[in-house]
């Protein structure tokens, strides 16, 4: 509450109230781990977004949004892996693993501010949908890299391979369970029973793509599309389709709240000032990388209906904070790992840069990239 009168993302909020509570006895106990944001938090926040998303839409802008979340992705965690291996002196695989890891955006505060501003348009299409396919694709490149570090042979054919099999089955997965979720929806009018269902298509769609080893985070993202999309005016009733959106408002609003309050309670407690050296190379980087992908992604659009102006190229940049799944990322990364410690509270300190510093200053470029008069 607080946070909205000072109009600020409630998730700076979030982590500014994590980090008071760090100093509170006890609070050591509050930790993230991966398999309570994998399988607990980050469905939810996932389908949620999805959900959002008119593939109407999206369709105009796909072509834009897939280049960003992989070749765009591709780009910034090359720059990313070869800077914490020329300034810091990173093994190749730590560094690696870093930068697929922390490649992943989370535009919470971003999408947050923007609907507060009632930005709408193409813009915020990009934005939404690359953070959501760029979560999928870094994970999958993610999930490779910790393979290769721990000593299993794969070749560039079979990383490519893996990469399009994990991506495909994913999304397959995504739209299968949606698919048998809307048409079970369709025989009832129960709106509480639709609620139900929804939850089921989240969860469902993630841990059957998990199951398969393909990626959870784009069968999440598919069967969002899929429910969003065609759920509304076919499936959902009048009431279904309204009490799902407050549903699932309220439910990325608890996970989010989860989530930014034990990052803020984890940046009180933990060794950063050990680290604040390889934490301000690691956010230059980032953020470097960040530059020089959105620019290469967009000047190959230049000429194209998805052009993206120079405002709208500044805030994807700046607009491009880490969140939840660089974090989830991090904690599973094998403690044989050399410097695990130091890898994990690095991308400690650039969520929380990012989510406080970037989502501060964020409103001034959301206002002039969706100023209609230009």
């Amino acid at each position: 509450m607080i946070a909205r009168r000072l109009r600020l993302p409630y998730t700076v909020g979030l982590v500014a109230a994590g980090i008071a509570l760090g100093f509170l006895p006890g609070a050591e106990k509050l930790t993230l781990t991966r398999e309570l944001v994998f399988s607990f938090l980050l469905p939810p926040l996932v389908f949620e977004a999805a959900i959002h998303i008119s593939w109407a839409e999206l369709r105009q802008e796909f072509w834009l949004v897939l280049s960003l979340a992989t070749i765009g992705l591709a780009v910034a965690a090359v720059i990313v892996c070869f800077g914490m291996t020329w300034l810091l002196g990173w093994p190749i695989a730590t560094a690696a693993v870093f930068a697929c890891l922390i490649s992943a955006t989370d535009p919470v505060s971003v999408v947050a501010a923007m609907k507060e501003a009632g930005a709408r348009g193409p813009l915020r299409t990009v934005i939404e949908s690359e953070s959501l396919f760029n979560d999928g694709t870094a994970a999958v490149a993610f999930g490779i890299a910790v393979e290769l570090v721990s000593g299993v042979s794969v070749s560039p054919l079979g990383a490519a391979s893996r990469l399009v099999q994990s991506a495909g089955l994913g999304l397959v997965a995504g739209v299968v369970v949606a698919a048998v979720g809307l048409f079970i929806i369709g025989q009832t009018k129960d709106h509480l029973v639709e609620i139900a269902i929804t939850l089921a298509i989240a969860y469902g769609s993630f841990l059957l793509a998990d199951s398969l080893n393909a990626s959870g985070v784009l069968a999440a993202v598919a069967s969002g599309l899929v429910t969003g999309s065609y759920g509304r005016g076919q499936a959902l009733s009048v009431r279904g389709g309204e009490a799902v959106d407050s549903f699932w408002e309220f439910a990325a609003f608890a996970a989010n709240s989860v989530v930014f309050l034990v990052i803020g309670v984890q940046a009180a407690r933990g060794p950063i000032g050990h680290y604040i050296v390889p934490a301000a190379i690691a956010i230059a980087f980032v953020l470097f990388g960040r530059v020089v992908s959105v620019f290469a992604v967009a000047l190959g659009f230049s000429k194209s209906s998805m052009r993206v102006t120079s405002k709208g190229q500044k805030l994807l940049i700046w607009g491009g904070l880490r969140g939840a799944l660089a974090l989830a990322l991090a904690l599973s990364v094998p403690n044989t790992l050399p410097g695990h410690t130091e890898l994990i509270v690095v991308t400690l300190c650039v969520v929380v840069f990012s989510v406080v510093v970037q989502g501060i200053t964020i409103r001034p470029l959301i206002v002039a990239a969706t100023d209609p008069k230009g």
